[in-house]
């Protein structure tokens, strides 16, 4: 679901993108489909099934390595923000509350004005699902869009055959979530899915 939909808002270059969690760095190979020169990144080594001369991998914690403000078109994060800060899965050793608001602030700051930001999140009644990931609720998932403005909004749930199907946002908000500690397939939760668009220091600070 997510790979469908990024793939469907997926702008053109060229240009300047970065992949947060790239993982398999499919969206990454996409953007470079497309024309940009992407950056992918990911707390951990990945070994591609293939290769892109406008894909560099850069592996790290996105919130220590170094990149310039105002620089990227395009960020894409899928389904990797609501990790960070969570310990127990893809090498997260320590838990951190506000770890997932620093890396949205993070992408920010390196989007230039009105720079693109492609990316999807668990959704549902707000909670943590430890030791896998958070899941955004109305408390919490307009906090994570402080310094952005939604230009578009997607959501799923599961129907009782174990199905995705198109959900209004009330009701993917305030989905209870479920939590198998020993597997993550054993989880449930609604699915959100963003475009968004960086908002200008003005207005991110409250000014007009």
């Amino acid at each position: 679901m997510e790979w469908t939909f990024l793939s469907s808002q997926m702008p053109c270059g060229p240009g300047e993108a970065i992949e947060f969690g790239c993982e398999e760095g499919y969206m990454s190979l996409l953007a470079a489909q497309k024309g940009f020169r992407v950056v992918a990144n990911d707390l951990q080594e990945q070994s591609f099934v293939w290769q892109h001369p406008n894909v560099e991998f850069r592996r790290g914690d996105f919130l220590k390595l170094e990149f310039p403000r105002d620089h990227f078109d395009l960020a894409i994060n899928c389904s990797s923000v609501e990790h960070v800060g969570v310990a127990g899965r893809y090498g997260i050793e320590v838990n951190e509350d506000e770890g997932d608001f620093r890396v949205m602030g993070r992408l920010a700051e390196i989007l230039k004005t009105d720079g693109h930001l492609l990316m999807t999140a668990p959704c549902g009644r707000d909670t943590v699902m430890a030791p896998w990931c958070r899941v955004y609720g109305a408390q919490r998932l307009p906090r994570l869009f402080e310094c952005f403005r939604v230009e578009k909004e997607e959501y799923w749930t599961k129907n009782g055959a174990n199905q995705w199907v198109r959900s209004d946002r009330e009701s993917a908000l305030n989905y209870q979530p479920h939590n198998n500690p020993a597997d993550p397939y054993g989880c449930a939760y609604a699915l959100g899915c963003f475009s968004l668009r960086k908002r200008s220091a003005e207005v991110a600070s409250g000014g007009q």
